[in-house]
């Protein structure tokens, strides 16, 4: 036993959704949690639905508290009571099942705290449900920020692995969406992009940032955006010793990183890098709240209602999560 391995909390994501079955199938995998000390916090019924619809039966010690998971060298179990069976179901989102990640979502900020927990990955959200229970925010990223305490900038990363993505704006109206092309939120993404790059592993990460308007403007033809505010933006990220470059137009820069020049696209709101990197790898992909005190991280993808209880969960985008906050923590 060693108590110098990392604590990562784990949790089932929404009731509803596909990620009770996703867990099960995380913890059949045992080399998965080498080199950790995890713990699966969450309602018994629902592992236990988990473990039904995959055909597994997963025997893990059980423990009272986190402040006993360093003790285990071997997966354990911290069982939560946050909601009934008869108050939720498949394909349902619901007061009761967002309510309910809050709780065990909670319950491991807390013992972050207290200095018990080093990582968290978690199962796929829904945000309906969460707004219902109580979320308060327009994102788990916003309400992340707020227990944690978080006063400099965050941004939601998605990645393929070999490929980030970062924004300046995030689940907003798209017609707000140039309020936020400042250069203060340009260079806040982008360093803190790039800082996180080097604690998931990459030496010198290349990282470049993305233009707000059609053809990144056109010379100013297509909007000033770029000329008045990203430009200025990267020259200063570049003074402080951030080899950061661009604007590239939105539409070309993702086949620069597909073909491997650039790890990481900078872009000015939600789905301008949202559809290119979905397209990129939907099967394979991860996101990670950046600029909080600890990794955390999840399937990129969602609750999947429609294949809810059936089995057909692919389980890689999820096993990459756990592998990125595993490897995040190392750092």
């Amino acid at each position: 036993m060693s108590n110098n391995k990392p604590v990562i909390a784990v949790t089932l994501g929404d009731p509803g959704g596909i990620g009770p079955e996703l867990i099960a199938k995380l913890f059949a995998e045992n080399e998965v949690f080498a080199d950790t000390h995890t713990v699966l916090i969450g309602d018994r019924w629902l592992w236990e639905e988990g473990q039904r619809v995959v055909g597994v039966k997963i025997d893990l010690p059980e423990v009272n508290s986190f402040a006993e998971v360093r003790e285990h060298d071997t997966p354990v179990f911290l069982e939560m009571d946050t909601v009934d069976r008869a108050n939720t179901g498949y394909a349902l989102a619901n007061e009761h099942g967002g309510a309910s990640v809050l709780a065990v979502l909670a319950r491991c900020i807390e013992a972050h705290k207290a200095g018990e927990v080093d990582g968290i990955c978690f199962g796929p959200l829904n945000k309906y449900a969460m707004k219902l229970g109580g979320l308060g925010h327009e994102d788990e990223l916003h309400w992340f920020v707020e227990k944690l305490g978080v006063t400099t900038f965050f941004s939601e990363f998605n990645t393929l692995g070999t490929l980030w993505t970062s924004r300046i704006s995030s689940h907003v109206p798209l017609k707000e969406a140039h309020e936020y092309v400042t250069e203060e939120r340009i260079i806040s993404a982008a360093t803190l992009l790039h800082d996180t790059l080097k604690k998931a592993g990459f030496d010198e990460p290349r990282v470049a940032v993305a233009g707000f308007n059609p053809h990144a403007g056109e010379g100013g033809t297509c909007g000033r955006e770029e000329i008045d505010v990203i430009a200025p933006a990267v020259e200063k990220c570049q003074a402080q010793g951030y080899p950061i470059v661009g604007p590239f137009p939105a539409d070309t820069v993702f086949l620069k990183a597909r073909d491997g020049e650039l790890d990481a696209v900078v872009t000015m709101f939600h789905d301008q890098g949202q559809i290119a990197i979905k397209m990129l790898g939907f099967d394979r992909g991860v996101t990670i709240l950046g600029g909080l005190p600890l990794p955390v991280g999840s399937p990129a993808h969602g609750t999947a209602f429609d294949i809810a209880g059936e089995n057909k969960a692919n389980l890689t985008p999820t096993r990459n999560a756990f592998n990125l906050v595993k490897a995040m923590c190392a750092h």
